[in-house]
């Protein structure tokens, strides 16, 4: 479903994703209200979800769906990437976060990917969010060790999460790297179990944090 208050846009969103196998636009919503409505009656599998909407804006209408316990995961779609955007819509339960100004070929890998279970954010952005979990961190020296749970990854797994850093999908990864999708997921579940980490966001600030990557 596509929640946008730009009808345009809106209908340039739904024709890009229609083209894609495997996925079929099942309403479209011009407000978040609207959106709240359709995802509780329609139940779709993504919602695709602008920021700023008339009425209620793309954050609440988020926080409603996830309260009200709908399968539905929210993609966030929007020309803004400030942070308070970023962590608005991750607290409220938001499963990615997308620029507008992403390739049609993207949105139909991100779409896909949240789908599939995926956590996903626009490279810009999570820069944006490790830059800020980092600064809020206690310091750490230049002469001390990285992160010792960073050192219980494998070569390949360093590779997984270096792109996933990146904010490259699993498909896409496995693209970059030659491996079924299956074995990259496989790799990023031990990745998550060796750093402790929740999801990729955290884990990706782990390895910036411990010096696995650099800004």
């Amino acid at each position: 479903m596509v929640a946008d208050d730009d009808a345009l846009l809106r209908a340039g969103v739904a024709l890009v994703l229609s083209t894609a196998d495997g996925i079929e636009v099942v309403g479209q919503a011009a407000d978040g209200l609207q959106a709240v409505e359709l995802c509780r009656g329609l139940t779709p599998d993504v919602v695709l979800m602008d920021v700023r909407m008339p009425g209620i804006d793309g954050i609440e209408a988020t926080r409603r769906i996830v309260a009200a316990g709908l399968p539905t995961r929210v993609l966030v779609l929007t020309v803004f990437h400030h942070d308070d955007y970023v962590w608005g819509a991750l607290r409220a339960g938001a499963d990615g976060f997308l620029l507008k100004r992403t390739s049609p070929e993207r949105l139909i890998d991100a779409v896909q990917a949240l789908a599939a279970g995926e956590v996903l954010l626009d490279p810009a952005v999570t820069r944006s969010l490790v830059a800020r979990v980092v600064d809020r961190a206690p310091g750490r020296s230049a002469a001390e060790p990285e992160d010792p749970r960073l050192g219980q990854l494998t070569a390949r797994e360093r590779q997984v999460l270096r792109l996933a850093a990146e904010g490259r999908s699993n498909a896409e990864i496995a693209g970059l790297l030659v491996l079924a999708e299956s074995t990259v997921k496989t790799h990023m579940k031990r990745v998550l179990a060796k750093l402790d980490a929740r999801d990729r966001a955290q884990a990706v600030a782990i390895s910036y944090r411990g010096g696995l990557m650099s800004f």
